[in-house]
């Protein structure tokens, strides 16, 4: 099994890499199509702007290989955070449209004024809730917490691509399943036991039955 994480230079692409050498993977970072097709499953990680985060992509010439792996090839893709928003249609951060594999956009967090200040970015550790049941999701219940950085969500149009939400005044989508395409807002590289637990899942699927 052989793991390419994505370089387009948004965000420390280390510490995932990291994860995945200690499962005994190949697992290795690049910005380079031809290199990353002999990849058997991507991650798309990232922190940071948006806008920025698709104009890299294109200036180094990925969108028309990450398009050809996950939705010619169906070949199975995680996305973490900025890489997770991308999937969507368009952002406001920038007022940008993205990759367009998910129905839905991507907005700023507003919690409700009120007793409680939410403070925005969303820093720190929460709970996932309304799990929808798959492999990806094996060992993980409502009781694990996942580190979160983000000022932004992304917005379901779909309800049915939602795999988890979180409560932070409001509620959002903070891991999305959609065929081949996963996605966490949260990063599973500094979760702990429970992050483990989901990048393991990701790299140990073999078959179409993560949604069943």
């Amino acid at each position: 099994m052989v793991i390419g994480i994505v370089d387009y230079g948004m965000g420390n692409l280390r510490s995932i890499e990291k994860k995945l050498t200690s499962l005994d993977l190949t697992a290795f970072c690049s910005s380079d199509p031809e290199r990353l097709k002999c990849a058997d499953k991507l991650i798309l990680p990232g922190v940071g702007h948006f806008a920025k985060g698709m104009n890299n992509l294109k200036n180094m010439g990925l969108i028309p290989f990450l398009n050809d792996f996950v939705i010619s090839n169906k070949k199975p893709v995680l996305g973490i955070c900025l890489g997770m928003q991308l999937f969507s249609d368009y952002s406001e951060e920038g007022d940008t449209e993205g990759l367009g594999w998910i129905s839905g956009y991507t907005k700023k967090i507003k919690p409700p004024k009120g007793a409680r200040p939410y403070k925005v970015p969303h820093m720190g550790w929460n709970t996932l809730q309304d799990i929808k049941r798959s492999f990806y999701f094996d060992g993980v219940d409502a009781g694990h917490s996942f580190y979160f950085v983000h000022s932004y969500h992304l917005l379901c149009e779909e309800k049915q691509d939602m795999a988890a939400t979180t409560e932070y005044g409001i509620k959002f989508c903070s891991a999305l399943l959609k065929e081949n395409i996963l996605g966490f807002q949260f990063h599973p590289e500094k979760s702990y036991d429970a992050g483990f637990k989901l990048i393991r899942n990701f790299i140990n699927l073999q078959t179409a039955k993560a949604s069943t």
